[in-house]
């Protein structure tokens, strides 16, 4: 067994709005190991988004305590890359100066930046689209530029918060081959949410089934063999009895 990289106990967050005290999640447990993926399944308004704010120190716990690399969390944590729902390219510059980015941030020279941006940019299929701006790509263009630009900073860690949520069925299935092969063999861990079963089980070797207030109704391993075609996997017998098994705690978590 890998050594957990993240460990979250007791984790909590509450918001007040106007009056009312409004509980996100209560009393959430997690381990997640160094070169996993773990998928974060479950229903809107169970918290996955609000627990991968808290996995990336960008909001403070009610109460618990997460930890990261055995070092407890006390603030935003340059050690994650963070791909949320929506598109937060810069519409003001072009795809290369997008992608390079954090590196500028750093202070790296311009050199070293663009020789590193441009190998992403190959890498994620956007060679020959350097020069464009977020307003003269498609979806799928911006989603690629922005998982190019999240791997610049060359983060251990990847959480992505429903990336391909607003994509259709062929771009979709596209980006989840493309992110599989870019975390295979990497080391890198990946957190990743969605609402999607399928999705969950094509792209993970554990999913985490949440429900309410972040209470974990399954914990599941998918011991499916990769590559995944999702045209074949659809109808191995063992994908449907997963399939069905995470319905069912869905399911379950709603009544």
């Amino acid at each position: 067994m890998s050594a957990a990289v993240i460990e979250v106990q007791g984790l909590s967050k509450h918001f007040r709005k106007d009056d009312e005290e409004l509980i996100a999640l209560r009393g959430v447990d997690l381990t997640v190991e160094q070169g996993s993926f773990l998928v974060l399944l479950g229903r809107s308004g169970c918290g996955k988004s609000t627990l991968l704010n808290l996995l990336a120190g960008l909001t403070p716990p009610t109460s618990g305590q997460i930890t990261y690399g055995g070092k407890p969390m006390r603030g935003p944590n340059t050690q994650v890359g963070y791909l949320t729902q929506h598109d937060t390219l810069m519409p003001w510059r072009d795809v290369a100066r997008n992608v390079q980015m954090p590196r500028e941030l750093r202070g790296e020279s311009k050199k070293e930046r663009a020789a590193v941006a441009a190998e992403l940019i190959k890498l994620v299929g956007l060679d020959g689209f350097e020069r464009h701006y977020p307003r003269e790509l498609s979806g799928g263009m911006r989603r690629r530029a922005s998982l190019a630009r999240m791997l610049c900073a060359d983060p251990e860690t990847l959480l992505l918060d429903e990336p391909f949520g607003a994509l259709d069925a062929q771009l979709r299935t596209e980006l989840q081959g493309e992110l599989l092969r870019l975390w295979s063999g990497s080391g890198r861990t990946v957190v990743f949410v969605t609402h999607d079963i399928e999705e969950a089980l094509i792209l993970a070797d554990r999913v985490v089934v949440l429900g309410p207030v972040g209470t974990i109704l399954l914990d599941q391993s998918v011991d499916l063999p990769r590559p995944r075609d999702p045209d074949d996997i659809r109808v191995d017998p063992h994908f449907v009895e997963l399939h069905r098994r995470l319905s069912a705690a869905l399911k379950e978590g709603a009544r």
